[in-house]
């Protein structure tokens, strides 16, 4: 019966092109190769490569099972890196719950090396507006969350500074508010502005409400599109989210003279004082705290 390393063998010679190229690649001498594959032909009862020509290649039926032995060859490699995994006490899962505002190309990095290191573990995200972060980390619903600083103590909760986010107050292109200077408080009191709050109804106190006509969402990006393609007031949004929209005209910067410097929220990270971490919540917990860097 064959066995996972002679479907390896298979493998490696049909993918290299040769069989000493595969013992090389597999650490084993050319003829435990040439026999491993002799044998897998005797256990499949057909002739996997012609050898009659300089290089050996794939003959008909070799290519199909060449298909089939690749997927074989991963499962059994995802079935010893679980097995591995469950040895090592490594989460099933892990639940992150994040302010939209903070979807940034480092973000995504993070969790690309996260599922190489774990790759048994899944990865839940769940995007919510930050002031409801904290409920969903209370209740444990998520086992480590990303938002914008609450100065609020929270017995069970333990938050992190990891840095700053920068913001930009935009609109459409042919918004008024993308036709003038400066623009000061008085005259941006009489435009619309399109601001983010949670589920409860509270919006995030470092990012300030300016005027009294104002829509209201929970995601970042959606007051982006509503922006762009509603052209229905202005918002301070993150820099990183609209910055290629600025370039490409499709959001205006606004100058506000009462904004000398551009606002720079406090982010945090949060976990649960209560929740017991695994070795993969521990690697996550420690590289998101590098996010902002």
């Amino acid at each position: 019966m064959y066995n996972i390393d002679k479907l390896r063998m298979f493998v490696e010679a049909a993918e290299l092109g040769s069989f000493s190229a595969a013992a090389r690649k597999l650490a084993k001498v050319q003829s435990a190769i040439s026999q491993g594959i002799s044998d897998l032909e005797i256990d499949f009862n057909v002739q996997l490569f012609d050898r009659s020509t300089r290089k050996p290649t794939l003959t008909k039926a070799g290519k199909q099972l060449f298909k089939q032995a690749k997927v074989v060859i991963l499962q059994a490699e995802e079935l010893s890196a679980t097995a591995h995994s469950i040895n090592n006490r490594e989460e099933d899962i892990i639940r992150l719950t994040l302010d939209d505002a903070l979807f940034m190309p480092s973000l995504f990095r993070i969790l690309g090396d996260f599922s190489q290191v774990f790759p048994s573990t899944e990865i839940e995200i769940i995007a919510v507006s930050s002031t409801d972060v904290i409920p969903i980390i209370g209740e444990q619903r998520a086992d480590i969350g990303l938002m914008f600083t609450d100065l609020n103590p929270y017995k069970d909760i333990d938050p992190c500074f990891i840095g700053n986010l920068r913001f930009s107050s935009v609109c459409h292109p042919k918004h008024d508010l993308a036709q003038v200077g400066d623009i000061s408080f008085p005259e941006l009191v009489c435009y619309r502005q399109l601001v983010v709050r949670g589920y409860e109804e509270k919006s995030i106190w470092q990012l300030p409400v300016s005027t009294g006509k104002v829509y209201w969402s929970n995601s970042f990006n959606s007051v982006k599109e509503m922006l762009i393609h509603g052209n229905m007031g202005w918002a301070y949004l993150p820099s990183h989210l609209v910055q290629a929209d600025i370039d490409n005209q499709r959001l205006a910067e606004i100058s506000i003279s009462f904004d000398h410097k551009a606002w720079t929220p406090p982010v945090d990270l949060v976990v649960s004082k209560l929740k017991a971490k695994g070795p993969a919540l521990s690697w996550l917990e420690k590289k998101l705290k590098t996010l902002l860097d």
